[in-house]
């Protein structure tokens, strides 16, 4: 791997925001959606446990009754592709079951000799459960995903609205979650800014590095 320029990092989270308006007529090319595609398969988590799914909404009809169940903005129906990101409700045996044999799988080993970490895991989960935060846990890691979206998005020099404006039981319902095991958490607008979207050219605001950033 080689290693980017820090100025194209910097220079990339400098160019991103919000974006407000997209323009429809944009689409983001194959190559580039596929690499954003798989800045989601890579997106770290708590274990590697990955306990989340992202819908990416492609029929029209959907993503309009989305944008009523996000308040009638419209960034779900104009934007290129729309990523609803979710989270397991009541992550369990099941799912860790599922997890250490894909480990076995991709590793090459035997279920058996990862039983000391499955151990651990579930030790972790069950304490989580007992303590009422596990799906909060869950959303933590959503999040991480989400951040890596669009952080890739950025380098890729495509557009993200990270969108929490929406009703989750709503896009539950539209997108059939509840039977999956899973609920909306947030969600990810990519695409193309308008060039009328006035935001686009706003000044970042950002405290200074000396009032955020402490070092011991």
């Amino acid at each position: 791997m080689t290693p980017v320029p820090t100025k194209t990092v910097t220079d990339a989270l400098q160019w991103r925001y919000a974006t407000k308006k997209f323009d429809a007529a944009r689409t983001i090319p194959a190559e580039t959606w596929a690499a954003l595609e798989r800045a989601l398969v890579l997106a770290p988590s708590s274990f590697g446990l990955q306990p989340w799914r992202f819908v990416v909404v492609r029929d029209r009809a959907t993503r309009e009754k989305l944008s009523a169940a996000a308040w009638g903005q419209r960034q779900p129906v104009d934007c290129s592709h729309f990523v609803v990101f979710a989270g397991r409700k009541g992550y369990d045996t099941r799912d860790l079951e599922h997890f250490i044999g894909r480990t076995a799988e991709v590793r090459g080993v035997s279920r058996e000799s990862l039983k000391g970490y499955a151990d651990i895991i579930a030790g972790s989960v069950e304490r989580a459960r007992q303590g009422g935060s596990l799906d909060s846990w869950v959303a933590r890691q959503v999040y991480i995903a989400l951040g890596q979206f669009m952080a890739s998005a950025a380098l890729l020099g495509v557009d993200v609205c990270p969108m929490e404006g929406l009703d989750p039981a709503k896009f539950d319902a539209i997108l059939g979650l509840p039977a999956l095991g899973y609920t909306t958490l947030c969600a990810g607008a990519a695409g193309y800014r308008a060039a009328d979207d006035k935001y686009a050219g706003a000044p970042k605001v950002r405290f200074a590095a000396e009032e955020v950033i402490i070092n011991v």
